[in-house]
């Protein structure tokens, strides 16, 4: 039988700040969330302490209630990922890289199977000596879900660590079916969302249970292919490994990025946004080698006010060159973007991504030129390298209301440090 950890860090920023202000995270009162941006912020993460007052996760300032006194930690990204490398090098102590899967930076899962015999533990004994040399090293107290399987692993840790002294969950298939066929509601389930949950609840469905009991033609009819993952996890059963998470190459690759804007911008403020978020794709592009001949662009509008513009837009050629793919991108932006209404969000994407040593020459293209320009912007990537992000900028990232010399700065979205 296969045993597996999923790992969590509880509270991760937020303990983190705790700790590196000597404070307990259980008996402090601390919000991480960037003040600068006013008191709409939202917290990225808020201490146990908060918690038990009531106080919602990732709430913004203005909902925590007044009589709460508590501190502000603007976050340190780059402190958050110290820490998270630091964790990582103690779960290498006790498993080999091969058997570990992180799967966000405060969580990770660990196939320990083999390590059981080789210790002399019981999955639970060993899951309590990771949490204990979490804590003793770095003061951060862990979470641990055992399962037989991914899936149980991870609904182990979710559902049921949480209301274990130990912080230590257990399920297997006979377990899981006992204590949560019933459970609610359905969104405490790994990978089922509000929108999943209600169209379940339209068919009548209202736990795992009705699940694992329900026609499976209704199921497949309502969800497609996706109904599969439903029945075998309403069952306990999940077939992935970490060896096969480790072998998985995707069929295609993309590339994306976005960004939500401090205010809302101009239909011409939001273009020149757009130009420094497709040059910083290129440049990706380049430094990985890699060519697209799909482009993808979405824009969001200020309060909803209407629907989200833009969509995809086929290349004739596969290209990485900043000169191309501006072209190809304000056409596109210009074509469906409301010229007169404030825009709030842009997301750009380069689908069908491939290496650029597969790729053929193009005989209809001034290849001189492309080239010249392709060791034009390799040369502005090393520069950046060595000497960091905003040692060299183009003349539109110093104009007013451009972002990219602010977002070379944080991490993550947020500050580094």
């Amino acid at each position: 039988m296969s045993i597996y950890f999923c790992i969590d860090l509880k509270t991760f920023y937020a303990s983190v700040e705790c700790v590196e202000r000597n404070l307990n995270p259980f008996t402090t009162n601390l919000v991480v969330a960037d003040p600068e941006r006013g008191r709409g912020t939202i917290c990225l993460a808020i201490s146990p302490k908060m918690k038990m007052l009531g106080v919602r996760n990732r709430c913004r300032i203005f909902e925590i209630p007044p009589n709460i006194n508590y501190i502000v930690a603007p976050p340190r990204m780059s402190k958050y990922i110290e820490y998270s490398k630091n964790i990582y090098k103690i779960y290498l102590k006790y498993f080999s890289k091969e058997d570990i899967h992180v799967y966000s930076i405060d969580e990770a899962f660990m196939d320990v199977t083999k390590y059981l015999k080789l210790y002399g533990k019981t999955p639970i004994m060993l899951a309590q000596t990771i949490i204990n040399d979490i804590y003793s090293t770095y003061g951060l107290t862990a979470t641990a879900g055992v399962g037989t399987n991914l899936y149980l692993s991870k609904i182990a840790l979710d559902i049921c660590a949480k209301h274990n002294v130990t912080n230590i969950g257990y399920l297997d298939e006979e377990t899981y079916k006992k204590e949560l066929w019933h459970h609610k509601p359905l969104t405490d389930f790994w990978q089922i969302g509000k929108g999943i949950e209600k169209r379940l609840n339209r068919m009548r469905i209202k736990d795992m249970y009705d699940i694992a009991n329900c026609d499976p033609k209704r199921l497949y009819k309502e969800f497609g292919v996706n109904a599969e993952y439903l029945i075998d996890h309403s069952f306990g059963k999940e077939s992935c490994t970490i060896s096969d998470i480790k072998s998985y190459k995707p069929k295609s690759n993309s590339v994306s990025n976005s960004q939500i804007l401090f205010e809302d911008y101009s239909f011409e403020k939001a273009k020149l946004v757009l130009k420094e978020m497709i040059e910083l794709g290129s440049l990706n592009l380049i430094e990985n080698n890699l060519v697209t001949n799909s482009i993808y662009l979405y824009i969001g509008y200020s309060n909803d006010i209407i629907k989200s513009t833009g969509g995809f837009h086929k290349i004739s050629v596969y290209t990485n060159v900043y000169s191309e793919l501006i072209k190809e991108f304000l056409y596109l932006f210009e074509k469906t973007t409301n010229k007169n209404t404030p825009i709030r969000r842009i997301g750009i994407s380069f689908n069908n991504v491939t290496s650029q040593d597969d790729i053929q020459l193009n005989l209809f293209v001034d290849q001189e030129k492309l080239e010249k320009e392709k060791k034009l912007e390799n040369t502005i990537s090393i520069i950046k390298h060595k000497m960091g992000k905003n040692s060299i900028l183009r003349g539109m990232n110093l104009e007013d209301g451009a972002t990219t010399k602010i977002r070379n700065e944080l991490i993550g979205g947020h500050k580094g440090a």
